[in-house]
């Protein structure tokens, strides 16, 4: 694990700012893939504050040593993957014509500012290796409602207009926030639990993709 881990990472950083970049600097006046590119990269920036110092750890004198560090780097990634998730709320916006539903963008970003705000609050005590259990619950469960709605939003459409494509995107959400929520619950009293950390980041690599492929090659 102690190589294997940082290839992953760097692997995954690799694909997506590779596609997220390719899609941002198309000279195809695509509206869906800028959002897409924008998406990937916010996804991919966010995760590097948090995956090099672990990088870094793993190579060197081990994660608690690098506690601060890999704490501030949870928090960034905090914030934009809630931001990511807003991003994908317009991509269904713009995918099925849904930018007339004023009160449901409302609602999505209640729920992201109530995810950024509890995350800013000091109690999570982000660089503290064993920060508490309980303020990772409350930051995360209107990530969780966003989530789930997001994914209800995207599945229903998806369905409804025989989507392939963002039905995938609907799956590959689902894999994420299973994968995760476990992690936040249990990954400090059982370590084997945050393996699922793995099938998490290819399942957002995995939606990148198909944005990638659905706004490129279309």
């Amino acid at each position: 694990m102690r190589y294997f881990e940082p290839i992953f990472h760097l692997l995954y950083l690799s694909a997506v700012f590779y596609m997220s970049l390719k899609m941002l600097f198309s000279k195809k006046n695509n509206r869906l893939e800028k959002l897409f590119g924008a998406m990937g990269f916010i996804l991919g920036a966010g995760d590097s504050f948090h995956l090099f110092p672990r990088i870094y750890a793993l190579l060197t004198d081990g994660l608690e040593a690098h506690a601060a560090a890999l704490g501030r780097g949870k928090f960034v990634t905090s914030i934009t993957v809630t931001i990511f998730y807003v991003v994908l709320f317009r991509i269904w916006e713009l995918r099925f014509n849904k930018k007339e539903n004023k009160t449901l963008r409302l609602i999505v970003e209640v729920l992201a500012a109530a995810r950024i705000i509890l995350s800013l609050l000091p109690q999570n005590d982000w660089t503290n290796y064993y920060a508490p259990v309980s303020w990772g619950i409350y930051r995360n469960i209107p990530f969780t409602i966003l989530g789930a709605l997001i994914v209800y939003l995207i599945l229903k459409e998806a369905i409804y207009h025989k989507d392939g494509v963002f039905k995938n995107i609907g799956i590959g959400v689902i894999i994420s926030f299973a994968c995760y929520l476990p992690v936040v619950l249990w990954a400090t009293t059982n370590r084997l639990v945050g393996m699922l950390m793995i099938p998490k980041t290819l399942a957002y690599l995995w939606v990148v993709y198909l944005g990638y492929k659905e706004a490129r090659y279309k």
